[in-house]
């Protein structure tokens, strides 16, 4: 008999509208085992966080296992303040962002390391996010006329040592703490592909706390998720369960904000172009529960539902990923092949 080496989860940072118990009490009453909240849940009013206890004790409340803190908005504010992009004023505080790139990068800095305290206190040693925009716009958008060195610049090079000098005293932190900083290959972001993550592993002298978060999802540009996981399978410690369509004739890239109008959308789990419970069986065969149950000291590995929908409503969307991945994914592994038991004399 094989023994079931996953469970259900859900990712809290779509849901930070609810508080951590409303979050809770949605993720019990959708059936998931787990809930991954976002950093914002674990705030306080008048310090920065709510105390490990308090937190463990919610959690206790409601039976769940706390499956790591979703931080992707601090990581992203650090590591993109340097472009003067206002696309991280939805993560700081208004009076924040008023100050200079600078002052904004040590306000995200100091945050994180204080995040990352609070997980080492809760045993979180894996911590889903993904760093920001290091190497510029102008990369981040791979247009195939890059322009990306000339007179006086090279776009690549100088990304190089600022990821390298950024993110240095996390990095330090993470390691110091056994934190595992696991990135989601995601457009926009430091690494868009997997030979862009193994790049920022190389310039960064094969530093341990650089892992990852799959979440094929955000493979619609050409590299499919089989290849881009397979090429970083030994660092793949967290996933999200996600799933997206590509609607053929329209552009994947263009100015249109409305998502219903967009080529690439995001769906209900069991309808989109990604075939999630194939990714889930791919994920025991690269190792992704092994690694997480040995990192973190449990029995089972979550699969993190993600799920979000360009018009069905956030709430129905994820409590149907949830029930998705109990029903089809959380399935018992094989311990023999199939064919072991096919001979006359096994009887």
């Amino acid at each position: 008999m094989g023994k079931k080496v996953f469970h259900s989860s859900v990712e809290g940072a779509q849901h930070s509208p609810k508080g951590l118990l409303g979050f809770l009490q949605f993720a019990r009453d959708a059936g998931a085992t787990g809930a991954q909240p976002s950093n914002f849940m674990l705030e306080a009013k008048g310090s920065r966080f709510l105390s490990a206890s308090e937190i463990r004790n919610m959690y206790q409340r409601y039976k769940l296992e706390l499956d790591g803190v979703s931080a992707h908005c601090p990581f992203w504010v650090h590591t993109t303040a340097w472009t003067n992009s206002p696309t991280i004023r939805s993560f700081i505080p208004a009076e924040v962002a008023q100050e200079p790139p600078r002052e904004i990068e040590q306000w995200a800095e100091d945050y994180i390391l204080y995040l990352l305290d609070l997980c080492a206190e809760l045993g979180v040693r894996i911590v889903p996010m993904f760093w920001g925009t290091a190497f510029g716009w102008e990369i981040a958008t791979g247009y195939p006329w890059g322009f990306w060195s000339g007179p006086g610049y090279d776009l690549v090079k100088e990304g190089e040592e600022r990821f390298v000098v950024k993110t240095k005293r996390i990095r330090e932190h993470a390691r110091q703490l056994g934190i595992y900083l696991a990135h989601e290959i995601h457009p926009g972001t430091a690494a868009v592909c997997a030979e862009d993550f193994l790049h920022l592993v190389s310039i960064c002298g094969s530093d341990p706390c650089l892992q990852v978060n799959a979440d094929p999802s955000h493979c619609w540009e050409g590299e499919d998720w089989r290849t881009r996981f397979n090429r970083v399978a030994e660092y793949v410690v967290a996933c999200h369960m996600k799933n997206h369509l590509v609607i053929p004739g329209l552009p994947l890239r263009s100015m249109e904000p409305r998502w219903p109008q967009r080529a690439m959308q995001f769906t209900l789990l069991g309808k989109g172009d990604i075939n999630l419970v194939e990714f889930a069986k791919f994920l025991v065969t690269i190792g992704y529960p092994q690694r997480y149950c040995q990192i973190q000291g449990k029995e089972t590995a979550p699969l993190v539902v993600e799920a979000e929908d360009a018009v069905v409503d956030l709430d129905t969307v994820s409590a149907d990923g949830v029930g998705f991945v109990n029903k089809n994914c959380c399935f018992k592994v094989a311990e023999t092949s199939f064919e072991a038991g096919m001979g006359a004399d096994k009887k």
